[in-house]
């Protein structure tokens, strides 16, 4: 059994379930500042109501309705490429500017509709290896959670993060798999590793997203 918390709480689903937190940088020294989290720390993220305990036992799956679509029915045109983000569905439409690249994703969407966000945006934002930090609201809420976690195997926001205009929303990938299919985030879209690699390199920064 391994001594990292945070390993053991990607166990425990709290991965992608902290999918729309932030992910500012840090300087070299901030970085090194940084500290494990604490006893207290971990408890308080593996008890939050804003982490399931085992969502085997409380979502259901969903990736069976998938169904391709038509890009003329969301956008007026493919500037800079199209994302459509699904919640119903619960997976990503991708088209390329000149047309000829279609991807259809399975993804997780938010838990609740008021943690779902829906409308235009764009990417403002691309970053491999992304870190993560709780969001003001959070840290008010839960001031024992750790302040940061860097990337690496145990970080909310996979290997790949695509920032949205939208403050704290993006789309991004996810070490926990079991997240795939259901409503399992806290705001953002997230994908298999894999598949928000491809799409990271499909998509560029004024990619057109919208969310239905």
């Amino acid at each position: 059994m391994t001594s990292d918390p945070f390993r053991r709480l990607s166990r425990r689903g709290f991965l992608a379930g902290s999918a729309a937190l932030g992910g500012t940088a840090l300087s070299a020294p901030a970085l090194l500042a940084q500290t494990a989290p604490t006893a207290a720390q971990t408890a308080a993220l593996a008890n939050s109501t804003e982490v399931e305990q085992d969502i085997r036992e409380t979502t259901v799956r969903n990736i069976a309705s998938f169904r391709t679509l038509e890009w003329q029915d969301h956008f007026p045109d493919l500037r800079k490429g199209a994302i459509l983000a699904d919640t119903e569905s619960r997976c990503v439409h991708f088209w390329s500017e000149d047309g000829n690249t279609y991807r259809l994703y399975p993804s997780s969407v938010p838990m609740t509709d008021d943690l779902t966000r829906r409308g235009r945006t764009e990417i403002v934002r691309k970053v491999v290896g992304p870190e993560w930090r709780p969001t003001p609201s959070m840290r008010e809420r839960y001031p024992e959670w750790p302040e940061y976690v860097g990337p690496g195997p145990d970080n909310p926001l996979g290997t790949h993060a695509m920032y949205l205009g939208w403050q704290y929303y993006r789309i991004h990938g996810t070490h926990d798999t079991r997240k795939i299919g259901r409503r399992s985030s806290s705001g953002c879209i997230g994908l298999y590793n894999e598949h928000i690699a491809e799409l990271f390199g499909f998509a560029q920064v004024g990619t057109q997203v919208l969310l239905i």
